[in-house]
Formats: C-alpha cells, structure tokens, sequence
C-alpha cells in the first residue's frame, strides 16, 4: 500500500495549507516548550530546598501526571469529535459537544480531586511506602495542595481543545505564557521569601492554573469563535453525546492512565534505590519530556488536521498530513535532542544535584539521544492521527500491552535479577518504543486505522 495517493491531493485546495499548518504548530509547540522548561524551572527553584524535597515532588508528579495525561484524554477526544464536526460544515453540534465535554470533564475531575484527598495519605504510602519520613511528609502535603488543582487543571484542558478543534491555537499558547509567568513567579514569591518549601510550589501550581482557566472560558463566550460556549449553568446532560465523547476519550484515557501507571510502577521501583536515583531519575525524565516537545506538539495538531479531513471525507489528505507531519516531528526530535545533551551538564549544575546523581543522569541523557530520534515518532507520533480517525481502540491495546511487558516488566525483572538499578528502566523504555514503532508502522501502511467503525459517523448531512 502507497504511503497516500498523490494523485488524490489537490495541493492548491488543501484543508491545511503551509501557511494554516505553521500557525496551528508553531503555538503549540511553543505551549508545549513553555510548560516543560517551566516545569523544569519548578524542579530547580525546588530543588534548593534539598534532596528531600525535590524526591517528594518527583513521586506525587508521577501520580499527577498519571491525572494529567487522564484529562489530556478527554480533551484529545473533544479536539478530535469538533474537528470532524467542523471538518463536516457542522457548528451547532460542535458547540453542543463542547458543553457536554466541559460537564463531563467537570464531574470527572472533582471525583479525582475528592478521592485524592480523603485517601491521598493512604494511596502515597501505597505506593511508596519505603521512602524516607522526610520525603513522604513533603509529598504528601505537595499531593493534597496539587489535589485542589485537577478541576481547573481538567477544565483548562478541554478549553483548549476548542479552541485547537478550530484551528486556533495562539490564544491558548498566550493564556499558557501569562499562567507559567504567574507560576514562576508565585513559586520565588513563596519558596525564597515565605520559605513555604514544596506547599509554595504547589499553591504556585494551583493559582497560575486558577487563573488559566477563568480566562479561557471567558474568551470562549465571545460570538466570533468557531466554538462558542454560553450560559454554563443551563448546560444539562446529554447522556447519548456524553457516550460517544467518552467512546473516544475512554480508550485514550485508558492508554495514558495505564501509561503512567506504568510510570508510578517504575517510580516505586526506583524509589528503593534511593535518593540519588531517585534525583537523577527525575531530572532525566524532565529532560526527557522537552526533547519531546516539538514531536508532542506535532502530534497534538495532527489531531485537528486529520479531524477535520476525516469529517470533510479527505481520506488521503488526511494520510498526506500524516505523512508530511511525521517528517517536520522526526527533525524536530533530532535537533531537540542534540540540544538537551548540550544542556544537561548546565542544568544539572544549576539545579545543585549531588555529582553522583549529576554524572548518572548526563549518561542516561546521552543514551537517549542516540536511540530517540530512532524510534519516538513512529512510536508515539503516528498514533495521534491514527486516533483523530477514529482508530483508538487499537492504539490503547498496543500501547498498554507494550508498556506493561516491555517496559514494567522487564524493567522490574533487569532491576532484581541484574541489580542494573537506572539502566534497567531506560533498557525497557527503549524497548517498549522499538515494539511500539514497529506495530504503529504496520498498522498505518495496512490502511485498517482508515476503516474503523467510526464512533462519528455522517448522516443526514450531519454528523451522529
């Protein structure tokens, strides 16, 4: 099978042109690279409080993340049931869909936060029950503050999405820049001048996503966007819409939520290791997460794209866009990580690493940047357009037997077997991207993720 037919393109009548392409990507990307390198900065500010404290930060971020990436979810299945919607002719279903997304994502997020805190000292010595006194007083108190947060952080998320869904992705990008400027700065405010330690890191957190997201709806009650929502309280649910909104973020929620599972499996093994592993597993996963920018980036406007040819019935164009996207995602990868090995010994200097934990984590960054580039873009690039057409079940099948087998497993098995300590867990990360990658690929030249039975379908003129 062709990669696409080219003879189907009309390259002078694209959905996407170049021009429409660069100023979807280009926010995102710089969202993307915003939230890492303020992510990075926290762990920095945090980590001149001591070992103690940026060890208990890493452990709830494993946790957080695992409800980030459950939220990222739901907001990938709104971006991608509004494109199509969009792609379709179809505005008043998408404004429709939007204000079930936001109902829903609402109930979701304050069952988490509430479960988080009236059992949040009780999950955390779950699952890292061995770690030191200090630590886990800290983590705890960074887990409860960050806890409050999930609803402004659920909501800001799907928000977003909208505005993406419409090919609009400055504003967000500008609300993004303003929460992660208030963040930096409430976290000198309460770190260095109230000495607060980790709770001021979290309340930073806390407010700047506060913040973002009051601002986000309110620019989405204005006439002039493509998603317009109105009247939040008069928002009812629509239990037949809700079904199909979660018939996408479901299987997207189940392969992130299993994937950092996954994580907190790995994080508990490493927290047996502990301090200096522990500090230089989570800076290597930091670093790890901006090499991956550029391609994430990619990825999240590859869903809006391929939407929005599928509602429109431009199959190959929709495979064109894949094509051609993967290509600008994988120079993106290589240049991003050339660029964070040149900056590891920086960063781990500035940040006030312990040597030992400095030179481990320079090793693994420099292990990373040879396989990366390799692999990352078929693994983790190609199924977001696989999603955005509808294909998610297969996509949260393979990544969750992938993860699970390749990466825990034999993870858990190199560290007691071998006693390899942080190379065990980067050897099953590779692994799980070379299956990954090399299932991903067979399934897009076989053309199956084009022939799904679609949860949206069109009918009547419309979508349904």
């Amino acid at each position: 099978m062709k990669l696409y037919d080219k003879k189907q393109i009309d390259r002078k009548n694209l959905l996407f042109d170049r021009k429409a392409l660069f100023w979807l990507l280009v926010p995102i990307i710089v969202e993307q690279f915003l939230n890492s390198f303020m992510g990075m900065v926290d762990t920095m500010m945090v980590s001149t409080v001591g070992s103690f404290a940026i060890s208990a930060v890493s452990l709830v971020d494993s946790i957080n993340n695992l409800v980030i990436q459950i939220f990222a979810a739901m907001a990938a299945g709104a971006v991608i049931i509004c494109s199509q919607y969009i792609g379709g002719g179809n505005k008043e279903e998408s404004n429709r869909t939007a204000g079930q997304v936001v109902l829903t994502v609402l109930a979701i997020s304050l069952t988490i936060t509430a479960f988080c805190i009236f059992g949040g000292e009780r999950l955390l010595r779950l699952i890292f029950g061995s770690v030191e006194d200090s630590i886990m007083e800290n983590a705890f108190l960074y887990f409860m503050i960050t806890a409050v947060s999930y609803p402004f952080l659920a909501l800001f998320s799907a928000g977003a999405a909208f505005y993406r869904a419409s090919g609009n992705s400055k504003f967000p990008m500008k609300i993004s820049v303003i929460s992660n400027v208030i963040n930096v700065t409430c976290n000198a405010l309460f770190i260095y001048g109230f000495k607060w330690g980790v709770a001021g890191a979290a309340f930073a957190t806390l407010l700047s996503r506060a913040f973002g997201t009051v601002v986000i709806y309110f620019g989405l009650r204005k006439p002039t966007q493509t998603i317009v929502i109105r009247d939040y309280l008069k928002i009812r649910p629509d239990l037949p819409l809700i079904f199909k909104i979660l018939a996408i973020g479901v299987p997207a929620g189940i392969e992130n939520g299993m994937f950092q599972f996954g994580k907190i499996a790995i994080s508990s093994t490493v927290s047996t290791m502990g301090t200096i592993a522990i500090s230089a597993q989570a800076m290597t996963d930091i670093l790890e997460n901006v090499n991956g920018i550029f391609s994430n980036g990619v990825g999240i406007g590859l869903m809006t794209v391929v939407g929005q040819c599928i509602g429109a019935h431009r199959k190959e164009e929709a495979k064109y866009n894949i094509v051609k996207l993967m290509g600008v995602a994988w120079i993106g990868v290589l240049a991003s990580c050339l660029f964070v090995l040149a900056i590891t010994k920086p960063v781990t200097w500035l940040s006030g690493m312990e040597p030992e934990a400095a030179d481990m984590c320079f090793k693994l960054v420099t292990a990373m940047t040879i396989v990366k580039p390799l692999l990352w873009v078929g693994a983790f690039g190609l199924p977001y357009g696989f999603r955005a057409a509808g294909d998610v079940r297969f996509s949260m099948i393979v990544s969750v037997s992938s993860m699970w087998c390749c990466r825990v497993a034999l993870c858990v098995f190199l560290v007691r077997t071998y006693h390899l300590g942080l190379w065990a867990v980067w050897i099953g990360i590779f692994t799980d991207w070379i299956v990954r990658a090399s299932i991903f690929a067979v399934r897009y030249v076989s053309g199956k993720w084009l022939h799904e039975d679609m949860t949206i379908r069109r009918k009547e003129g419309g979508l349904t």
